[in-house]
């Protein structure tokens, strides 16, 4: 039976055939398949350094010239403030990454690389660089336009930064 045989004898409220249009059209969906699709790809590329995807972009986004605020890092990686915490403990266990009040405001907190944060943030980047350069290189081969950059424009545009 094919998908128009199917649909011709569905009679519920959302026919199949409507779920194969989401399916097939869903930029939620599409933008959550790659974003899964990616963290495990550079969660590969990672691991010979301990990390993950995200530990490398919360550690990348604390290479600062000043330790920045918590929710300057939260807003920068699209988290709320408890996420962070929670992922910023393995961290700090590793002693990676120190949380010290701030010292304009006792009440907050400021987040800065320790020296061996930086040596692994230092040993992960060229990792990194070369999973994104090969990942580019798929894009600008695979069909359609696939330009790399008008992605990064699009996504940023859809997540409001």
């Amino acid at each position: 039976m094919s998908k128009d045989d199917f649909s011709a004898v569905d009679d519920r409220p959302v026919p199949f055939a409507t779920t194969l249009h989401v399916r097939d059209t869903c930029l939620c969906l599409h933008a959550q398949r790659a974003a899964r699709a990616l963290a495990r790809h550079f969660d590969d590329a990672l691991r010979p350094c301990g990390l993950t995807n995200g530990q490398f972009s919360l550690l990348m986004s604390l290479n600062r010239p000043e330790p920045p605020g918590m929710t300057d890092v939260a807003g920068l990686l699209a988290m709320d403030r408890t996420t962070l915490t929670a992922a910023l403990k393995p961290l700090q266990r590793r002693g990676l990454v120190r949380v010290e009040a701030d010292p304009r405001d006792r009440r907050g907190r400021r987040l800065a690389l320790t020296d061996d944060g930086l040596a692994l943030l230092a040993r992960a980047l060229p990792i990194w660089q070369d999973s994104h350069r090969r990942i580019d290189a798929l894009l600008a081969a695979g069909a359609g336009p696939g330009d790399p950059e008008a992605l990064r424009q699009d996504l940023r545009s859809l997540s409001g930064s």
